[in-house]
């Protein structure tokens, strides 16, 4: 027969279940609220004058509760006859002569005492092994720790390069050997400099280095998660946009492949910002300003931080760091910002590319909508990091990042769906633009086919992001309804030619783009240069006459630092394409 603490609680809820039954009776309920009503106006309650079965109705759970409590004290076994189904009123027990009957507000407390004590006896009983302890643990949030890591090891190796230095104080140019004392790439060197507190003191004593590394080594347990550690502020577990400042300072000022940058230290915070912009377009998914150590696994940012110390031309770095790519970039940019002021409006990001792009897109990236300035939509004015973001997505349309860029600037009411009446608002303006151009435009309905027939939705006549993705042709498709230069260049060659590299690699649209601009925008200079070298001669004639007539004076493109601009131009070789 099984135990009494089993059957106790089982007693107790069918107690309850019959003290619910009898409680939700109408008869009940209407008896209740009368003696309610009396007790409202202070009169007095006597239950004399009620009948038998209504004393026996009103007491019903008072003598339950007593009852269960002299049960429990005498630890019988509950017989098992009980019938399953609730009884009615009539066959609920009228209470028996061996049970005191306990009213008001004793009965009250005894009721909380017998509940409290069946709920003590209940958690006293053993608990079987949960099947949740048999999972191992697969959710690694700083990484999956190392079962062969000897901490102790590392932390006498770096011990000992520490003994090398005097006072054993290692300053910002020893971090170099103190990183790969640790085990860690080159460059890692200023954020574990400012983690241990160099940067207030200007030193690092080996004490406060190991401790910071050992408590680094117990919590982090792979590259991101320690980068990510050493860079954040303190409480953080992600990664802002400033966090990143000292670290690429370092590499502009100790990277061989910028050297030449000492010289024009005002632009050492226009290139960070440009590095800065690019990490986040291509690391920060989420769109979050935040970048987690999620994130920075699934890049291939820290495979780049190594390359740094390999590779002694950061041009070679495409993904990030390339110097080239900075100067297309930050061209672009002055010539659109006429003031020189370092913002533009939306009268100047129309002149891009010949004011290719239309008037109601731009207007959508003025809106904020993929922007994280809220002074763009207020003061109506584009920041350089935030134009960043414009020309990378414009010149590669075919990334992720891009994709999502301008799918925000199309999604019109947000609902995460373009829909027939969005692509229609947007494909009227290069209706109108092709027939400026004595061009016959294609009627909506047939260029509508044709975007469908490209991307083929999931959901007939709704356009979702997942579909852009997926089809692989999304340039084509957001060049059809908002730039009309790409929109006709598309028409006139094949969509689905690829062009290769000579070693067969795929080059990306923007590295395609970043490589032909800059060798245009390198032979402009030089023949600017060439140009203010006849100005500049006295003893030439034409640089004379120029220079008396129309008063012209020596101006550059802009005052930015090129590695190239000793360029001879007799000796440049143009491209087919720039002849």
């Amino acid at each position: 027969m099984p135990s009494t603490q089993i059957l106790q609680p089982v007693l107790k809820m069918k107690v309850d279940e019959l003290f619910l039954n009898w409680l939700s009776e109408p008869a009940t309920q209407t008896l209740l609220k009368d003696y309610l009503d009396l007790i409202k106006r202070g009169q007095h309650t006597d239950l004399s004058g009620v009948d038998a079965k209504e004393k026996r109705t009103l007491t019903f759970n008072e003598n339950n509760n007593v009852a269960s409590q002299k049960n429990m004290a005498e630890k019988k076994p509950t017989p098992f006859n009980t019938p399953s189904s609730p009884p009615s009123t009539s066959t609920l027990p009228s209470g028996s002569s061996g049970s005191t009957r306990v009213t008001g507000a004793n009965g009250r407390m005894l009721r909380r005492s017998v509940s409290t004590k069946k709920a003590q006896v209940r958690t006293e009983e053993p608990v079987t092994t949960a099947l949740s302890e048999s999972i191992p643990k697969f959710y690694f949030p700083r990484g999956r720790p190392q079962a062969n890591l000897n901490i102790d090891s590392l932390i006498s190796k770096i011990e000992k390069i520490f003994s090398l230095f005097p006072n054993e104080r290692a300053t910002i140019e020893d971090m170099g050997q103190v990183a790969k004392a640790c085990e860690c790439p080159l460059y890692w060197k200023v954020p574990l400099f400012c983690s241990a507190g160099g940067d207030r003191t200007g030193f690092v004593s080996v004490h406060k280095f190991v401790a910071m590394w050992r408590k680094t080594l117990q919590t982090c347990h792979d590259d991101a998660s320690k980068f990510v550690h050493l860079l954040a502020k303190p409480g953080c577990n992600y990664l802002e946009q400033d966090d990143f400042i000292p670290f690429l300072q370092d590499v502009v000022n100790s990277h061989a492949g910028l050297a030449f940058l000492k010289e024009a230290p005002d632009f050492h915070s226009r290139y960070i910002t440009t590095v800065v912009q690019r990490i986040f377009y291509n690391v920060n998914r989420s769109w979050t300003g935040k970048i987690t150590c999620s994130e920075l696994r699934k890049s291939n940012f820290l495979q780049n931080v190594v390359l740094l110390e390999q590779e002694e031309d950061v041009n070679q770095l495409t993904d990030f760091f390339s110097y080239e790519h900075f100067y297309v970039i930050y061209c672009k940019f002055w010539e659109l910002d006429t003031d020189h002021d370092l913002y533009i409006d939306q009268k100047d990001l129309a002149q891009h590319n010949d004011q290719a792009i239309s008037h109601k897109m731009i207007e959508r990236i003025f809106s904020g909508t993929v922007t994280r300035d809220r002074r763009v939509y207020k003061e109506g004015r584009l920041s350089y990091a935030d134009f960043v973001w414009f020309l990378l997505s414009e010149e590669d349309k075919k990334t992720d990042t891009s994709i999502e860029y301008w799918f925000r600037c199309m999604d019109l009411d947000g609902d995460g769906v373009l829909s027939m009446y969005e692509l229609e608002y947007f494909y009227e303006e290069q209706c109108q633009k092709l027939e400026s151009m004595a061009i016959e435009p294609l009627p909506f309905e047939d260029c509508l086919c044709q975007m469908l027939d490209l991307v083929k939705p999931e959901v007939k006549g709704k356009i979702t992001l997942r579909d852009l993705k997926r089809c692989k042709m999304s340039h084509i498709f957001f060049d059809t309804f908002f730039n009309i230069e790409k929109y006709l260049d598309h028409e006139q060659r094949d969509p689905f030619s690829i062009e290769v590299e000579t070693d067969g690699q795929e080059v990306s649209d923007w590295e395609r783009y970043a490589a032909q601009e800059y060798d245009l925008l390198v032979a402009e200079e030089a023949a600017n240069e060439h140009c203010n070298d006849v100005f500049d001669n006295p003893l030439s004639p034409l640089g004379q006459h120029i220079s008396n007539e129309l008063s012209l004076t020596k101006r550059h493109f802009f005052e930015i630092p090129n590695p190239h601009c000793n360029l001879d131009l007799d000796e440049y070789e143009y491209e087919d394409d720039f002849e």
